[in-house]
Parts: C-alpha cells; structure tokens; sequence
C-alpha cells in the first residue's frame, strides 16, 4: 500500500526536467514529462484516494532559485508531499556560462528550503538525486562538477528523513541495457522512456507500484 495518504496534496518542484512544458496559467497542469507520468500513473491507481498533485518546476532553476521563490510555490500551497529535483543546472552553467555554484552554496540553499519545510509543514519530503549521462562525451567532464552535488542530496535524505530516488544510478544501470541518448539525447534531458525510468522509480519509493 502507498505511503501517501488520501486527499494529500503532492508537489513537485526543480528545474526544466520537472517543469517540461508546464502550463503556467494552469494551476494542476503537469506537463509533459516525469512529473505527468507519475501523477497520471498514481490517479489511474489509486482513483479512491483523491491524491492532488501540483507542479511548480522552472526551466533554468538551480538550488538558489527555488530558494527565491519557495513561500509562493511550496510554503502558501500546503503540500503534504515535496518532491525536489534540483542540482543539474548548478552543474552545467559552470560549463556553459563560466558562473558555477559550489558544492558548499549549493548546500546552504538545498538545506534552507529543507528546513523552511520542516519549521513551517508536515509535509513528508522525497529527495531525487540529480544525473547526467555521458552524451554528448563532453557531459564526462561535468562528473567532477556533478558527483559531489549528488553526494549532498544523499547526505540532506538522511538528515530530513526523506525518500531518496536514486537517479543517477538508475540511469547508470539503464545505459547499461540501452545507450545513453535513448534515455537523454543531451545527457540532461529525459526522452519519454528517460521520464518514465524517473516515474517508474519515484512510484516505488513512495510503494505506489
């Protein structure tokens, strides 16, 4: 049985991976990625429950940015459930944009919002590790930048008591059977079997599937 109880309110927050063409004028709407398939996938489920689910994910977010913004997207909606992807674009403008984000700053605004949640919710927290697969090969390069950010999201589940996705070892284990670019042409990006690994994954750690 689900961990997530009836009439809870779920929201995911992150970046372009959860954001993935949302409609903002819409207050439900999902988009079409990760965050669509698995709240479709957990409604067609457990119809019974009346589990909402919200998405709040931005295009372009790193840690610091849902630090702006988190009393509108996640304090004044009363979640029951936080779901956080965030980390990947902390990474990429380092290489990019020659503007990184430390692992210590990174830190520091993961676990200010982590603890606004705790001070102000009961909201349960799952944590979704950040990934990159090594497409194009230069994405290789980003594993210096990327692994101790990871680290710090494994680190934040256990203080919090949170869920932890193990993304990017899942995706790890999945180019395994398929190569990198069937799950994330641009190494960042899910494709649709990318954004149902990320679905698939999420349902069992919260025992939906």
């Amino acid at each position: 049985m689900t961990l997530i109880e009836e009439n809870s309110v779920v929201l995911f927050q992150g970046d372009s991976i959860t954001d993935f063409g949302r409609d903002r004028n819409a207050f439900y709407n999902w988009g079409i990625g990760y965050a669509m398939i698995t709240a479709a996938w957990f409604q067609a489920l457990y119809p019974e429950k009346n589990v909402k689910f919200i998405n709040r994910g931005i295009s372009g977010d790193r840690a610091k940015d849902l630090q702006n913004r988190w009393k509108e997207d996640c304090l004044e909606l009363k979640p029951d459930w936080v779901s956080i992807l965030i980390g990947i674009n902390d990474c990429w403008r380092r290489f990019d944009s020659n503007d990184p984000t430390t692992v210590e700053d990174y830190e520091w605004s993961y676990r200010d919002v982590l603890m606004q949640l705790k001070e102000n919710t009961k909201a349960r927290i799952i944590l979704c590790e950040p990934f990159v697969l090594p497409v194009p090969e230069d994405r290789l390069e980003w594993r210096e930048d990327l692994d101790p950010k990871i680290q710090v999201v494994r680190k934040l589940a256990m203080e919090f008591n949170a869920l932890l996705v193990p993304l990017d070892g899942l995706f790890a284990e999945a180019t395994a059977k398929q190569g990198p670019g069937f799950w994330a042409e641009d190494g960042v990006h899910p494709t649709n079997s990318g954004n149902a690994l990320i679905a698939q994954a999420w349902l069992r750690t919260v025992k939906a599937i």
